[in-house]
């Protein structure tokens, strides 16, 4: 089963199959999510079978809603499907539009609305093998120190959250 993201085309939103979208470059829809614990941010190493940047750590949820899904509604689900974590309060954070190669002759084009949560101390994190590997959490100042000096375990995006964005996400965590 195909799966169809919001896409531009042509100067309108339209459904494209999401495989499609990424060979082709097209600017389209993505939410992004960092769950907090304090200074700490949880960052996931993706499953080895992803067809872009396997093997590579992200923050802890990204992903494309499906047509019509609001991003709110999206981040809640993949948190779920994703590292099976739910109850967390999204807090919208900024709408970030970046474009990335990320490797097969694949191009990351995204307006991305990104959320953070601060998780609770008791929040479990189980993650879906089919979707990730590892998880771990790290203090942020010290990942993104990292994704500087060894940016070839990171995906692009969140090279580029943590270069360019750290004020607008992380303000009302202190931490940039």
């Amino acid at each position: 089963m195909s799966l169809m993201i919001p896409a531009w085309v042509g100067g309108s939103l339209v459904p494209v199959e999401k495989l499609e979208v990424h060979k082709r470059g097209l600017r389209h829809k993505a939410i992004s999510v960092f769950v907090m614990r304090g200074k700490e941010t949880l960052i996931q190493r993706r499953a080895l079978h992803k067809y872009h940047t396997p093997g590579l750590w992200a923050n802890a949820c990204c992903t494309h809603p499906y047509w019509d899904e609001p991003a709110l509604a999206c981040a809640t689900r993949r948190l779920q499907e994703e590292l099976g974590v739910s109850g967390l309060r999204l807090v919208h954070r900024d709408q970030i539009e970046y474009r990335a190669d990320v490797g097969n002759d694949l191009i990351e084009h995204e307006l991305v609305e990104i959320y953070t949560a601060e998780a609770i101390a008791f929040t479990q994190v189980n993650p879906n093998p089919a979707e990730v590997m590892e998880t771990r959490w790290v203090d942020l100042e010290v990942l993104a120190h990292h994704t500087r000096e060894a940016p070839e375990f990171y995906t692009p995006w969140l090279r580029i959250y943590l270069a360019e964005h750290m004020d607008s996400i992380f303000a009302a965590q202190g931490a940039s």
